[in-house]
């Protein structure tokens, strides 16, 4: 039996709703616009911030609650950005934080699974674009 939670069926976590994620999205990017590291990049590269914030809120309800409304690509829009590896620990370390602030410590690593996996998958990607082979750093 597959012991990966990425691949089980339904919710990652039953007491995660849409509001939650809404709030975890809404919070985690005002503060990632305001970083010293990661909030320039963020901020040059999203013109319409409340269109962006219901994107990322479609894109984890529907990795966390399974509902489908995303349907988007989300690595491209990224390939294009200045990205480099500490700016993807900054964001998880921000994610995580946020996430642990919002939902206690056992529903945010349930989140942080998913974001470790991404950032890795994004960062690999980034990297094989610009000729560097990466390996994953965030993925257990």
């Amino acid at each position: 039996m597959d012991d990966n939670p990425l691949t089980r069926p339904g919710v990652a976590h039953p007491d995660i709703t849409d509001p939650d994620i809404a709030l975890l999205v809404t919070t985690f990017y005002g503060r990632a616009r305001e970083d010293d590291l990661i909030g320039p990049i963020f901020n040059r590269a999203v013109d319409d911030w409340d269109h962006h914030l219901a994107q990322i809120t479609d894109f984890w309800s529907s990795i966390m609650l399974r509902t489908g409304r995303y349907s988007g690509r989300p690595l491209n829009p990224h390939l294009r950005l200045p990205l480099e590896p500490v700016h993807f620990d900054r964001w998880l370390a921000l994610f995580e934080q946020t996430a642990t602030e919002i939902f206690g410590p056992e529903i945010a690593h349930e989140f942080m699974i998913r974001a470790n996996r991404i950032a890795d998958n994004f960062e690999i990607a980034i990297g094989t674009l610009r000729g560097d082979l990466r390996t994953p750093r965030h993925s257990v």
